[in-house]
């Protein structure tokens, strides 16, 4: 029989990625997802199985990081080989407006997930992954950061994620638990959350081309990050736990990008270059050339015409109530020691990442372009 895995936060971006992962290298998979009266399991949807089948690979439960008694409970049935904990409240912004909700789960909920396998007696049997992130350095000491980079977190959650991390480290060396932390730097995917700034800008810039968007409002376009593929992230999760002894990992591609550049990028991928102007909440970026051979083939012929009518109109705004109240100038990770111990090595760059969520946004968003053109009135409440 293959090992078990249980994996929190199934239904997010790194969750369904592993999930994936782990049952092509045949695993059973257990998850955990929150009650709702919504399925919400779009990105696992392509790996479910009815219940009533025999030798199911992949289980879900309902569960919820701020019940002990039903954390305690769940690993008590599942008796996994290898936990994943990828259940958070990950949204930075919001953190500021749901400290408390954001400590009980982020920071809170992994010390349910620990002291439940060492009250089941299960510390000799399962191995525990923690979703640790380059928040934690915040205010950076040192560029780049790496594992011995000092912290100093700058927002509600990366002060919870900083609780998570060292609760992980002391459950190691006082009960000799197999825990692990990954510091995962910023990594998207076509399955990045809509309200996260990579999947906004995509989707922006995808409804923006389509004529189903006139502009979009940003915060802070001169932050820095360190931006890999979630698929290349979950392969390192993985190799963490394989190995003969816990350590902690920074996982990172030692690239950094400003959110400027990012939309960049992000336009030119369609054909369409724009240019930026003006400094801090009076900065706009307007559409300054069409590449009619690049557009067509990403887009479309028939959306052409319109994006050519608004060559010169600003596209790319600014509203400073996306601004934080403590700022994260610029992240960039040293994942040397990943490398040489892991064996790990990101497959993709930074425009191959880009590529594959325009690819994907794109094709979702002609839908509405479709929809709008038969008359229908489009909302958009990811703004």
């Amino acid at each position: 029989m293959g090992k078990v895995a249980l994996i929190t936060g199934i239904t997010g971006q790194d969750g369904a990625y592993m999930s994936e992962y782990l049952i092509k290298k045949g695993y059973t998979v257990h998850g955990i997802k929150r009650r709702s009266s919504l399925f919400n399991t779009d990105r696992i949807d392509h790996l479910y199985q009815d219940p009533h089948l025999e030798n199911r690979n992949l289980i879900l439960h309902y569960g919820d990081m701020t019940d002990s008694m039903n954390i305690t409970r769940i690993i008590g049935e599942v008796q996994p080989d290898e936990i994943y904990n990828l259940a958070a409240q990950s949204h930075v912004k919001v953190s500021f407006d749901t400290p408390e909700y954001t400590a009980n789960v982020d920071g809170l909920g992994t010390l349910r997930i620990l002291e439940s396998v060492r009250l089941l007696n299960l510390t000799d049997k399962t191995r525990i992954y923690q979703a640790s992130t380059s928040e934690l350095y915040g205010l950076v000491q040192e560029i780049p950061q790496k594992e011995t980079t000092p912290f100093y977190p700058r927002s509600p959650y990366a002060a919870a994620k900083l609780y998570a991390y060292w609760i992980t480290v002391n459950y190691r060396e006082a009960y000799n638990m197999f825990a692990c932390n990954g510091i995962l730097f910023n990594h998207e995917s076509p399955l990045r959350g809509e309200t996260f700034v990579t999947r906004k800008i995509t989707r922006a810039v995808s409804r923006i081309a389509l004529g189903i968007q006139q502009d979009v409002y940003m915060g802070n376009l001169s932050s820095k990050r360190d931006w890999g593929h979630a698929k290349d992230y979950i392969k390192a999760m993985y190799l963490i736990l394989q190995q003969d002894t816990p350590d902690d990992y920074v996982i990172a591609t030692g690239v950094t990008t400003t959110i400027r550049d990012f939309i960049e990028k992000s336009f030119t991928e369609i054909g369409i270059k724009v240019e930026f102007c003006g400094t801090g909440a009076e900065e706009t970026g307007k559409i300054a050339e069409i590449i009619p051979d690049i557009f067509v083939n990403k887009v479309g012929e028939s959306f052409l015409e319109n994006i050519r009518k608004r060559i010169g109109e600003a596209v790319i705004k600014v509203d400073p109530k996306y601004f934080r109240p403590t700022e994260v100038e610029l992240l960039i990770g040293d994942a040397t020691k990943a490398r040489t111990k892991l064996s790990w090595e990101p497959k993709y760059n930074l425009d191959a990442l880009i590529e594959d969520m325009m690819q994907k946004d794109i094709k979702e968003m002609k839908k509405e372009a479709y929809l709008k053109e038969a008359g229908y009135r489009i909302l958009n409440y990811f703004e």
